[in-house]
């Protein structure tokens, strides 16, 4: 079930996603449907999200990119941070539209220079992300970008790592909000903008 609303962030109903509703409304359903469903991946009962389909779409995945930035155009935003993996296909583009600069955060040992780390919690154990020390400062505004938010964990943590190196959060913002998750319990008190929102 396809659902509109009129303001930038929609709420939960029965419908199995929403998007939120801006001024190009069939941008946002091409988008909807350019998005494709892999059940049991990558492990039984899940319903992955594919955005490869997406990203074969040049107008689509434009569109994209100009809905996730147009939030913070007037943020300031000096650095955009985006998250591994698919958060670097949609974070270099945004960085490149907000005029700032891309700083990739990544699994342990994946960077090359001296790096900052903060470590956080999954269902069972632990897991760890790590930023080059040097990739922000206390003058940057950062503006973190991800495909999806999910439980919320991942992204709690980047903010913490950004912050432990002194920079500003101005806010999140995600192509995919799954809702029924509840991650943006994990958020609070910061700006989240999600384009879809599945329930």
């Amino acid at each position: 079930m396809f659902h509109m609303k009129s303001s930038s962030r929609t709420a939960s109903t029965s419908g199995s996603y929403e998007v939120s509703a801006v001024n190009d409304t069939n941008a946002l359903y091409d988008i909807y449907q350019a998005i494709r469903d892999v059940p049991d991946f990558p492990k039984p009962g899940i319903v992955f999200k594919d955005i490869t389909p997406l990203l074969l779409e040049p107008a689509s995945f434009r569109r994209v990119i100009e809905l996730m930035a147009a939030p913070f155009r007037a943020s300031h935003v000096t650095r955009v941070v985006s998250i591994e993996s698919r958060g670097f296909l949609l974070g270099a583009p945004i960085a490149l539209t907000l005029d700032a600069g891309l700083v990739p955060i990544r699994k342990p040992g994946k960077l090359p220079a001296a790096t900052g780390r903060v470590e956080y919690a999954l269902e069972y154990g632990t897991d760890a992300l790590e930023m080059h020390q040097d990739a922000v400062s206390g003058r940057d505004r950062v503006l973190i970008v991800d495909d999806v938010l999910a439980t919320g964990g991942t992204a709690e943590a980047a903010a913490k790592l950004v912050r432990t190196h002194g920079a500003a959060v101005v806010g999140f913002t995600f192509l995919i909000e799954l809702d029924f998750l509840k991650g943006r319990g994990r958020l609070r008190g910061e700006r989240i903008e999600a384009l879809l929102h599945y329930a």
